[in-house]
Formats: C-alpha cells, sequence, structure tokens
C-alpha cells in the first residue's frame, strides 16, 4: 500500500497584536524607523484598518525620508473617517508641492502644530509677511523653535530691523540656530562686527551640543557648515577680501555634506574672484546642476526645494555672466529666455537680456527693451532707466542717456545726477539744457532743509560752468551769492576773476576784500610795470641750479666717503707693478693703432687651372681668356654682393636647397 502524503507545512499564527505593538514602540524609541515599517506591516496584515499602525507606518516612512511611500500609503486610504491630511500636507512641503500642501492644509484644525506647517509652507513660497503674522499669533504658545524661525522669516521680509537682538542674547548662547539666525539680522542691518561675534557663539555652542549627543564628526562638519559658510560672508563684506576667498575654498575643497552651503560658497567664491577664472567657475557650477541635465538649466531637486528665490535667482544671474565672459552666447540666451518663466516678479531677466544685446553689439535693441519694460512696470522703471542711461551712453547715445536719467524724478537733483547730465547735454551740444539743469538742481537745494545740504558745491560748479561758456554775467552772479552766504576765499577768487571781465572797478573793489599775500609788501607795482621786465635766457636758470644741486651733492658725497683698502688682483704686487697695461685693449684690432691688415696675394689670380686633360692653347689665346675670365669673375662678384644686400632671405634659402641637393 503506497505511504500517504505529507501534509504541507502550515504558517506559524501571527504573535499577539500586544506583543507587536510592543516591539513596534521599541523600535520607535531607539529610533529605528525601517523596523518600525516593517513591524507597522505585521499589525496591518492582521487587523488592515488600524489607525494607530497605519500613523506608525506613515510616520516611521516620513522619519525614514521616505515622504513619497509615505504619501501613497495615506492616498490608499479607503476609510473616510481617518483623517491624515495634516501628514498629507506634510508629505507635499518635503515634496516641495507647496501650493497642494498649503490646499490640503486648510480642511485642517488650526492648531499650534498645524499652524507652524502652514507658517513654513509660506515661507517656502516667499509670502514673508504672512508667515510672520503667524509667528506672532504662536507667540504666546510654547512652540520649539518658535524665535529661531521667526527671526529668519523677519530677515528675509527686510525687516531685520525688528528683530530685539539684546532680548535674544541670552538665549542665543542655548541654541545654535537663534545665534545663527540673530547674526543674519544683523548683518542685514550692516553690524558686521557684531554679526561676526554671534557666528563664533553659534559654532562653539552649535559643537559643545553636537558632541555631547555623540554626533560624528563628519556629520559635525555637515551641520555647522552653514555658520563657516556665513563666517566668510562676513569677512567679504568686511573688506577681508584674500580671508572670505581661503574660506570659501577651504568649504569647497571639504566637500561638505550640506549642498545648501556648498551652492553659496561656490556663488559667493566666484563672484569675488577676476573673470579670468571663468572657466573655473562654470566647472564650479556645474556641480550644482542635474547631471542629466545638458542645457544647464536646473539646479538638483534638494537644492531647488531648499534655497530660497532671491539665492536661486543669484546662483542663474552668475551662471549667465560667466557664460557671456566666456562669449558662450547661444548658451546664455538659452538662459536668459527660460529666467522670466522662473522668476517672474524679478527685474533681473530683463537686465541680463538687455546685458547679452549688449554683448552681441545690439545697443539699440537693449535700450528698446529696457524702454519697453520701463513703461510696462512703472514701479520699477527706475532700475530700467538707469541701466538704458548706461548703455546709452557707452553707445555714444547721449540724448537718449540724457531723456531716460530725466524721468527719475527723485534723483535730479543729486549731484552725481547733476554732473552726468550736465556731461552728457555738453556731449550733445546742448548748453542751454546743461545751464537749466544746474539752476533747476540749485533752485531745489536752496529751499531744503536737509544737515548734508549740497548747495555750495553745485552753486560753484555751476558758476564755473558758466564762466567756460562764456557766461560771465550769470558766473559773476553766482560767484557773489557764495561769498554773501559764506565768503569763501575761492568764491572771492572766481568773483574776483569774473567780475574783471565784466565791470574793472567792481572787481576792484572785491579785490580789497581779499588778504594780502605774504612777502609782496616790499613789491612796488607801479615800478615794476614800468620796467622792461626780466630778459628770458634759456639753460642759465637751468644750469645754476643744477650746479647748485651738483656741488651740494659733492659735498655730501664727500661727507659721507671712507677710505677703503683697494682690491688688487689675485698675484698683484702693488710694490712692482710691471709695464703699464695697453690702453687701446678694450678696443677691436681692427681699431687699435698697431693693426696691420694682411697683404692679397696677387699670384694666385693670375693662376689659371684647368682641368685635366686640357689641350695647351696659345698665348695670344690664353691672355685673352684669362682677361676675360678677369672681367667676368668681377662682374659676377659684383652681381652677387648686390644680390646679398638686396635679398639676403632669398640668397639664403637658395644655398640650403644646394647644400641639400
Amino acid at each position: 500500500m503506497a505511504p500517504k502524503l505529507k501534509d504541507k507545512q502550515q504558517k506559524p499564527p501571527p504573535p499577539p497584536m500586544e506583543d507587536l505593538f510592543a516591539t513596534l514602540n521599541g523600535h520607535i524609541e531607539q529610533l529605528e524607523f525601517d523596523k518600525a515599517v516593517k513591524v507597522a506591516n505585521q499589525v496591518l496584515a492582521v487587523a488592515p484598518g488600524d489607525e494607530d499602525a497605519i500613523k506608525c507606518k506613515v510616520v516611521g516612512l516620513i522619519k525614514d525620508d521616505k515622504t513619497k511611500e509615505a504619501l501613497s500609503v495615506i492616498q490608499a486610504l479607503k476609510n473616510p473617517a481617518l483623517d491624515f491630511s495634516f501628514f498629507k500636507a506634510y508629505c507635499l512641503y518635503r515634496e516641495n508641492e507647496l501650493d497642494e500642501a498649503l490646499k490640503t492644509l486648510k480642511s485642517q484644525e488650526s492648531t499650534p502644530t498645524a499652524m507652524l506647517l502652514e507658517a513654513q509652507i509660506l515661507f517656502r513660497l516667499g509670502k514673508f509677511d504672512a508667515c510672520i503674522d503667524i509667528y506672532q499669533k504662536l507667540h504666546k504658545s510654547k512652540v520649539e523653535l518658535l524665535d529661531t524661525n521667526y527671526i529668519a522669516s523677519l530677515v528675509a521680509a527686510g525687516r531685520a530691523s525688528e528683530v530685539q537682538v539684546e532680548a535674544l542674547r541670552a538665549k542665543a548662547k542655548e541654541s545654535f540656530e537663534l545665534a545663527f539666525n540673530t547674526a543674519c539680522s544683523l548683518i542685514e542691518t550692516k553690524k558686521y562686527t557684531d554679526a561676526e561675534q554671534f557666528l563664533l557663539l553659534a559654532r562653539r555652542t552649535g559643537k559643545e551640543v553636537l558632541l555631547e549627543d555623540s554626533v560624528p564628526d563628519d556629520e559635525i562638519e555637515t551641520e555647522l557648515a552653514p555658520i563657516a559658510v556665513q563666517l566668510a560672508y562676513v569677512q567679504q563684506l568686511l573688506g577681508n577680501r584674500q580671508e572670505a576667498i581661503e574660506a570659501y575654498t577651504d568649504i569647497i575643497k571639504s566637500d561638505v555634506g550640506d549642498e545648501l552651503s556648498l551652492a553659496v560658497a561656490v556663488n559667493n567664491l566666484i563672484a569675488l574672484r577676476s573673470p579670468k577664472d571663468v572657466s573655473d567657475g562654470l566647472k564650479k557650477l556645474d556641480r550644482l546642476k542635474q547631471k542629466d541635465d545638458k542645457q544647464s538649466l536646473h539646479l538638483t531637486p534638494k537644492l531647488d526645494s531648499k534655497l530660497s528665490p532671491k539665492q536661486k535667482e543669484s546662483i542663474y544671474v552668475t551662471r549667465v555672466l560667466l557664460l557671456l565672459h566666456a562669449n558662450k552666447l547661444d548658451q546664455a540666451r538659452e538662459l536668459v529666455a527660460a529666467l522670466p518663466d522662473m522668476f517672474p516678479e524679478s527685474v533681473m531677466p530683463v537686465l541680463l537680456q538687455a546685458a547679452l544685446f549688449v554683448r552681441e553689439n545690439k545697443a539699440g535693441k537693449a535700450e528698446e527693451v529696457l524702454a519697453q519694460f520701463s513703461d510696462k512696470f512703472p514701479e520699477k522703471s527706475k532700475v530700467f532707466l538707469l541701466a538704458r542711461a548706461q548703455v546709452a551712453a557707452a553707445a555714444s547715445h547721449p540724448h537718449i542717456a540724457t531723456e531716460s536719467l530725466s524721468k527719475i524724478p527723485d534723483i535730479q537733483h543729486m549731484p552725481a545726477t547733476v554732473a552726468t547730465l550736465v556731461s552728457l547735454k555738453e556731449r550733445a551740444g546742448d548748453i542751454d539744457g546743461a545751464s537749466a539743469v544746474l539752476d533747476a538742481a540749485i533752485n531745489w537745494w536752496s529751499t531744503s532743509m536737509t544737515e548734508d545740504n549740497k548747495l555750495n558745491i553745485l552753486t560753484q560748479e555751476a558758476a564755473a560752468f558758466k564762466l567756460r561758456h562764456g557766461r560771465e554775467e550769470e558766473a559773476s552772479r553766482l560767484y557773489e551769492e557764495l561769498v554773501k552766504s559764506h565768503g569763501s576765499v575761492e568764491a572771492l577768487a572766481g568773483l574776483v576773476t569774473t567780475v574783471a571781465r565784466v565791470d574793472v572797478q567792481k572787481a576792484e573793489a572785491y579785490e580789497q576784500k581779499l588778504k594780502p599775500l605774504p612777502g609782496l609788501k616790499g613789491i612796488n607795482v607801479d615800478n615794476l610795470e614800468k620796467t622792461s621786465g626780466a630778459k628770458h635766457e634759456e639753460g642759465i636758470s637751468q644750469v645754476k641750479v643744477a650746479e647748485t644741486y651738483e656741488e651740494g651733492k659733492s659735498k655730501s658725497k664727500s661727507k659721507k666717503k671712507r677710505k677703503r683698502k683697494p682690491i688688487y688682483p689675485k698675484g698683484f704686487d702693488p710694490a712692482k707693478p710691471g709695464p703699464p697695461p695697453d690702453p687701446e685693449r678694450w678696443l677691436p684690432k681692427r681699431e687699435r693703432s698697431s693693426y696691420r691688415p694682411k697683404r692679397k696675394d696677387k699670384r694666385a689670380a693670375a693662376q689659371v687651372r684647368g682641368s685635366q686633360g686640357s689641350v695647351a692653347r696659345d698665348k695670344h689665346e690664353a691672355g685673352a681668356t684669362t682677361s676675360n675670365a678677369k672681367s667676368n669673375q668681377a662682374a659676377t662678384s659684383k652681381g652677387a654682393s648686390q644680390n646679398s644686400v638686396a635679398e639676403p632671405s632669398k640668397t639664403s634659402s637658395k644655398s640650403r636647397k644646394k647644400s641639400r641637393n
């Protein structure tokens, strides 16, 4: 009888739920989130709809930086009673889907945790004022890192002056993040020395805290990398250029794990260096882009999600400028075309487009683009008009430059603007217009109540301008106003010089107010005018001065001279010097008086040598041959000498060819 088949092995029964949850809790306490997710899956295999198990799984995936998987778990939930909208919003925030995250969070109850997440989403979206409002509402609640995030929002919103540094000084000693953000607020208010002290405090405190938590050295370096970059930036702002370059270079060479700090260090280092390092700068920026991106238009996903819009714009602007310096206009054109969609609220894409046109020698197109955007965005027109004026002035278009500057009313009275407008109008031949600009500026400053009044400077420059262009009456009036208001010696001298061209008596009256120069009391001006004057003899005064200078020089030299023993050649006896050396020993031999040239052997020229076996000729025929040979030889040598002078290179090349054959 055949044996019976053995029953299949049955699966062991699952452990009790209490044991599974105890194991799950242990993994969470030990921060073993990957193991916690596996245990949560075991629980869900027994009880698929268990809310606690689902929550542990989602949180474990988020803590393990697997936000996409956590989002998939939440979206796969079919039970409408389970509300995971907060976790969904957080996962969307981590995946940089900010608008969707904010929309999801609106359905959530306004708890402090939900409000904090909303503030972080608004910060990432660049809506800093709304973010600050939420932090101010949370001020009474004891939320961790509230002060740190609040200061970061104030700095990003351009409201760093509202940060109460003194009130935060004690708290900054306990939190290195708070000390770092406080330093950033001090940088924005241009208190660089105080900022440096807070950054050093942040580095010291952070190192102590991380060492207490037994964090490895490489992770400590990564954690404190933003502080190192900010310290280098403070050195850059303080004018310590070399120290800043060395600090940025060390950060880049160390290859820290913090991509954000590396990106900021690379960008700032390129900005500090000269345009000669263009290729090196482009190589460094290539480290920040996606590896599979051949067009160089996209940063890595982590940088794209973590960098602020201002920081990303700065990196793209740096890349465009490097491409322009490297003359890679096609790549620059492609990147410039993509920037308006990336930064629709910024003026930089328009300015870069104008710079590209200028680089292509199309100044007219650059002026046209800047004019269009100044009309389209009146609130930002100042930047566009200033850029247009600069482009037009460099392209020798003074009328367009003048027109652009004239459209900015709040700078018309500034001395730099006035000087530029006057120079441009002078170049264009509009002297009346230049004079009108000076008059308008003088009228504005005469009614201004500011402490730093520029009326005196502008009045003096206007008087000099009018005098230079033959407007003596207007110039004298301005000088007279200066003398009456301030009584400066320069103004009085200018008034005397100007009025003397129009009214001599009035000029003499003003001349009496000038203080007499010392040393002129003993000079009779009338007698000096009656004399025929001193005759100028060329070279006399110069020779006398030179002689006296040489005498003084020789006297000073004679005083400084010391007697030293003469140094003789080796083996020379001064007692027996021998015959004196030949005074012509330094001359070439042919220039010495004892030179005699060598005599030429005349017999060699008379000998006529023929080839072997030649037939003897008669004396008459031989004599004729000899005389013909002599004349031919003289003619040939003469021709050769002429050719050698006229065409030396040609002759030498022929000789080289012959030697090869």
